[in-house]
């Protein structure tokens, strides 16, 4: 078998038009879109329905769960951004890290359930990072040290 041959055989491969198909939305039997997010050690799962723009996080409401208004506002980027803002009802299950990792695991489950809901969403909200983990965590600490890094003082004498 010759070069050409097997460029030809690479080429037929690539013009797959099922591959090029857009993606089907994935929607439950209830007419949700469920989706997982992640930051930090939290842990978001986020299920998204048509309604009237209600947050609930954890049972509570997202004004009580989120006091601060900079982890409301994180949440409601990809909603801003897709301009889907009072169009659906989002009930979010979060558990580990803190509050700030947190609000990133949901706006991270969001996005993604967003795109599952309406696959051409994808386009709008990949540009702004919102569908990639952020993976930075905590580095471990390590023996004979403070900290992950930090030395214990040192003294000549």
């Amino acid at each position: 078998m010759t070069d050409t041959q097997g460029f030809e055989a690479l080429a037929s491969l690539s013009s797959n038009p099922e591959a090029a198909a857009p993606a089907e939305p994935q929607i439950d039997q209830y007419g949700r879109a469920y989706a997982t997010g992640k930051r930090k050690n939290a842990v978001a799962r986020v299920w998204i329905k048509p309604g009237t723009g209600k947050v609930t996080i954890n049972g509570r409401d997202q004004e009580i769960y989120f006091a601060r208004p900079v982890l409301r506002m994180m949440i409601a980027q990809p909603l801003q951004i897709a301009d889907r803002l009072g169009q659906f009802d989002i009930i979010v299950s979060v558990n580990g890290s803190g509050l700030s990792g947190q609000a990133g695991a949901v706006r991270h489950g969001l996005s993604k359930a967003l795109t599952y809901y309406e696959p051409a969403l994808r386009a709008v909200l990949k540009p702004h990072g919102f569908l990639t983990r952020d993976s930075r965590v905590v580095e471990r600490k390590k023996y004979g040290k403070a900290k992950a890094r930090r030395s214990f003082q040192f003294s000549k004498r």
